[in-house]
């Protein structure tokens, strides 16, 4: 239940449309609302602005319906993160407005959207095999409300593909680099421009990589000043960031 929801309650108390118990039983369940399989958050929207972010993995199509179903009851966004197909086809069942990301594994719903986005978020990815990762997180910016753009395969190996976006980079309000392998990308970046920059480590690389471990740490001990990494694949995370200092002061 967001914040609207609250108001538009109470004026139905007003109006006479709705009882004050009837009222008062809805609100109960704004804190959290419990299931077998779930506590869902339904208090988070009026906390944070925006409602519960479903994490799909390990949980069945079934129950992740389930948390859907509780959450569209009071708010005109979801998303859920990755996603499968399947878990696209029980929303789907619920919400036929629902978008399947297949590149970001995410499920979105988005509904009286008015086009209107804040500032700019650049996501960067050092190769075409970090796109998911990158989507992930364009996917929750945009959601959240920021205007996103993507630029992709600009990692070092070739230099000069970078060098010619210079401009993009300095006029974006945040970046957000995406990159594995070398990880090396978020320290090039972070002497172009001083814009905040989140760094995100992904899984991709041969062997001693260490699925993103390498990466992670090269990140972790950059010498560009400015620059906070999240976890390895969290697209979603750097999304929320990115959107966060975006919007600040806007």
């Amino acid at each position: 239940m967001d914040l609207e929801t609250v108001r538009q309650l109470l004026e139905a108390v007003r109006a006479g449309t709705t009882g004050i118990e009837e009222a008062l039983t809805r609100l109960k369940s704004l804190p959290f609302e419990s299931f077998p399989y779930a506590t869902v958050d339904t208090h988070r929207a009026l906390r944070q602005g925006f409602p519960e972010v479903i994490f799909c993995e390990g949980k069945s199509p079934e129950q992740v319906a389930g948390i859907a179903e509780r959450l569209l009851s009071g708010s005109r966004r979801l998303l859920a993160t990755r996603a499968t197909p399947a878990v696209y086809e029980r929303i789907r069942g619920l919400a036929p407005d629902a978008v399947f990301h297949e590149q970001a594994r995410a499920v979105t719903v988005r509904r009286r959207d008015d086009g209107r986005r804040e500032g700019r978020v650049l996501i960067l990815t050092a190769g075409t095999a970090d796109i998911p990762v990158a989507e992930e997180a364009a996917v929750t910016a945009d959601l959240l409300g920021s205007h996103v753009e993507v630029l992709h395969d600009v990692g070092v190996a070739g230099l000069h593909r970078l060098l010619a976006q210079t401009e993009r980079l300095r006029t974006a309000r945040v970046l957000v680099a995406v990159a594995g392998m070398d990880g090396v990308l978020p320290s090039l970046v972070g002497g172009l421009t001083d814009r905040p920059l989140i760094a995100v480590p992904t899984s991709v690389g041969y062997g001693t990589s260490l699925a993103g471990l390498a990466a992670l740490l090269t990140m972790l001990n950059s010498c560009a000043a400015g620059i906070a990494v999240v976890n390895i694949d969290n697209g979603f995370g750097a999304g929320v960031l990115a959107h966060r200092i975006n919007t600040l002061g806007g």
